[in-house]
């Protein structure tokens, strides 16, 4: 009875063993396996079977990009100012071989590294342009780590500078300055706008000014026109009244002829209308020999008929 139980007490522990030696490798995985203490393989995804008591499975790795979020560093621009600098480095395993026996500690061994990168990149510039060079900064910290990190196995895909921290007095004197720049221009905004409004005047007023002369223009054509229209007219009915009175006479002398009147006739009636030119205000008046002669004839008359 006692050698049943040991018998199944053994296939228990060799069944034990059987799936201790059966390894599954998820996706996005790597196990780095040993025998006997020295490297044998790297397992990538799916089922292995290791040699039992003699491989083991020695560092599991994580081939997904992964983030790191260093604390901020100290370091120093080239003008001597003391700030505060924290990064977040993004990389990759991309041999799990290197990254199991290429460096102790990989992520303290990144954080060393970047900042040493760090102060080396930004002790040869200034305050200002650390500032607004970012997207510098993190193209040649890339750069360098990536370099740096080959051995072991990683890969460096993109540092980002998340803060920099300078001095408290930096950053009064930087939020002086901000202000003051945001005042100037203001000042600008305000200056610019109340030069559009006044050239916006100046502009109403010259085209009143044309829009009023235009019509002043425009009026006087319209009175002129009208002056000559009322010329035209007084002209005309003057003509026609002297064709008229033109009219009237020669059909006067027309009926004298057809009623048989002689010379004489015609030049007293001559006489009669130059006696009504004489009632003007006319004071000098021509009269024809004839009708002149006519004159002194009935003159004569007029004595010896007393």
């Amino acid at each position: 009875m006692g050698g049943i139980l040991a018998l199944v007490v053994l296939l228990i522990l060799i069944v034990i063993v059987l799936f201790s030696c059966i390894k599954i490798v998820p996706q996005a995985h790597a196990y780095v396996v040993e025998r006997l203490g020295a490297y044998q393989q790297t397992w990538s995804v799916g089922l292995h079977l290791k040699v039992p008591f003699i491989d083991k499975v020695a560092k599991r790795v994580v081939l997904k990009e992964q983030v790191v979020d260093f604390a901020p560093q100290p370091v120093i621009t080239k003008d001597n100012v003391t700030m505060r600098i924290d990064t977040v480095v993004f990389f990759q395993i991309t041999d799990p071989k290197l990254f199991a026996y290429g460096v102790e500690n990989p992520i303290m061994a990144i954080e060393n590294l970047t900042a040493t990168t760090l102060r080396n990149i930004i002790g040869e510039m200034e305050l200002d342009q650390t500032l607004t060079s970012r997207e510098v900064i993190n193209t040649k910290m890339r750069a360098s780590l990536d370099i740096a990190t080959d051995p072991w196995g990683i890969k460096v895909n993109r540092v980002e500078l998340k803060n920099i921290i300078p001095p408290a007095a930096i950053q009064d004197a930087m939020e002086k300055q901000m202000k003051a720049e945001r005042e100037r221009r203001e000042a600008i905004l305000r200056a610019e706008g109340e030069k559009k409004s006044t050239v916006l005047v100046a502009e109403g007023q010259k085209e009143s000014a044309i829009l009023e002369a235009e019509a002043e223009k425009q009026s006087a054509i319209l009175r002129a026109e009208a002056q000559k229209e009322k010329m035209i007219r007084e002209a005309e009915g003057e003509a026609e009244a002297i064709l008229k009175v033109q009219k009237a006479t020669a059909d006067g002398i027309r009926m004298i002829r057809e009623a048989g009147a002689d010379e004489a006739v015609l030049k007293i009636k001559s006489l009669e209308a130059f006696e009504k030119a004489a009632d003007g205000q006319a004071t000098k008046i021509i009269i024809p020999s004839e009708i002149q002669g006519l004159a002194g004839l009935a003159a004569s008359a007029k004595e010896i008929f007393k």
